[in-house]
């Protein structure tokens, strides 16, 4: 594996311009690597002098190829003729020689979360500590401090290109599907999660859900396996006084912090001490408002069936809404959860996929807007007096078919709650 000082001996192109590929930009000046160009097929006068004028010619001639995360190489196929080349900014993190441990997060679901409660945790403690990736800011922005712990959390899309990703902790959350029309197949959504783990030395932790196990195995893997044992977090669950882990919605996510607590050595009680004082991440789970007996839950971030079961399994007396861009091969299991749903609304330009998958299972209205949908639901509860209700967000869907992104829709949601609940609730 190269370091830092061959870096500077080979070339690059920097593929891609959006916050990531601007960081690249900024981690080589600073690191005083010069013999790099950039590409990006929209935004043409950003580093205009270091922009090629021939993109065939350029990528034949780089040592390394800098992909944005999102870019897809079924669609490129001049890119796809590189593909061994192709790095990302993980990557360069990673052939950079630096004094942190660093933790990588994945998974389907609560990779966001599981990075904010270690962060937490770290801080807590007395842990140097800082988080990117994924999430915040670009992990080559981050400031690297001399024995601190570098959280990055890391999506499929930026594990399908990486290669040379090397944790001390790897955490492997859980895996269902999601973005299959991206990545081809879910084998090769896998594939890519399981990347965090092929560099490893047996040195380095593993910790993963039981469900892949036999997964992890079969690979021959290198690094020491851990399984975090639930039993263990339910043990001390009561003893943690907070209202946002209270529910089960974050269990799973709370048995990886533990087990990774008791790595770290972190003792029990400072472990529940910690975690008392942690507050939420917006639009996951997250409780805004409450007007007597009604309780309103924005869970925009649920953009899968599988997502919005934690919160469909966690509460009663549910006025669920659901809709948006469904994922392909999605399905919406009920026989379970029903009981918990009182009555469900339907968003979106997608209302016939979703009123096929519902319709005979729940009481449910087409009111295909978020304002149409709470002054619907806001009518609805008017005749239940004194007994808790949940009006919950939580779509199963993408948002692009009505709103930008997940954090759009979460905010226009609690917009109109705080807007008309005064007048009804």
């Amino acid at each position: 594996m190269p370091q830092l000082t061959n870096l500077k001996e080979l070339s690059f192109l920097i593929y891609g311009l959006g916050i990531s590929g601007r960081s690249v930009v900024r981690f080589f000046k600073k690191k005083k690597i010069k013999n790099y160009k950039v590409w990006d097929d929209k935004q043409k006068k950003l580093f205009k002098n270091n922009r090629p004028k021939n993109l065939t010619q350029i990528l034949k001639q780089v040592d390394f190829i800098v992909l944005a995360p999102g870019i897809s190489l079924k669609k490129n196929k001049n890119l796809k003729k590189y593909e061994k080349k192709i790095i990302t900014d993980i990557d360069l993190f990673y052939l950079t020689k630096n004094n942190s441990k660093s933790i990588v997060i994945t998974g389907t679901n609560g990779k966001s979360t599981t990075c904010k409660l270690i962060e937490h945790l770290l801080l807590k403690n007395k842990f140097k500590t800082s988080v990117g990736g994924n999430i915040g800011n670009p992990i080559l922005d981050l400031i690297y401090l001399k024995n601190s712990f570098v959280i990055i959390e890391a999506s499929s899309f930026q594990l399908s290109h990486s290669k040379f990703i090397s944790p001390d902790y790897a955490i492997f959350l859980n895996l269902s599907n999601d973005h299959i029309d991206w990545h081809g197949s879910k084998n090769n959504y896998l594939k890519s999660k399981l990347k965090i783990f092929q560099n490893q030395t047996k040195n380095n932790y593993a910790i993963l859900n039981n469900d892949l196990k036999n997964i992890f195995l079969k690979k021959n893997f290198s690094s020491k396996l851990i399984i975090p044992k639930n039993e263990e977090y339910y043990k001390i669950k009561s003893r943690i006084k907070n209202n946002y882990l209270s529910s089960t919605i974050n269990d799973e996510n709370m048995s990886f912090v533990f087990t990774f607590a008791k790595l770290l050595k972190i003792k029990e009680s400072l472990f529940i001490k910690s975690m008392k004082s942690f507050k939420g991440l917006a639009h996951r789970f997250e409780i805004f408002l409450k007007k007597n007996s009604t309780i309103f839950i924005n869970d925009s971030k649920a953009t899968s069936f599988e997502a919005s079961q934690s919160a469909l399994s966690s509460l009663k007396n549910i006025y669920w809404i659901l809709g948006g861009i469904p994922k392909r091969g999605d399905k919406i299991k009920l026989s379970k959860l029903k009981k918990n749903i009182t009555k469900c609304y339907l968003i979106g330009k997608n209302i016939k996929f979703f009123r096929d998958q519902i319709k005979d299972k729940l009481t449910f209205s087409v009111t295909k807007t978020l304002k149409g949908t709470i002054l619907k639901i806001l009518k609805d509860i008017k005749l239940q007096k004194n007994i808790d209700k949940y009006i919950l967000l939580s779509p199963a869907a993408a948002s692009f078919d009505q709103f930008s992104n997940f954090e759009h829709r979460g905010n226009e949601f609690k917009k109109l709650c705080k807007k008309y609940a005064r007048k009804f609730v």
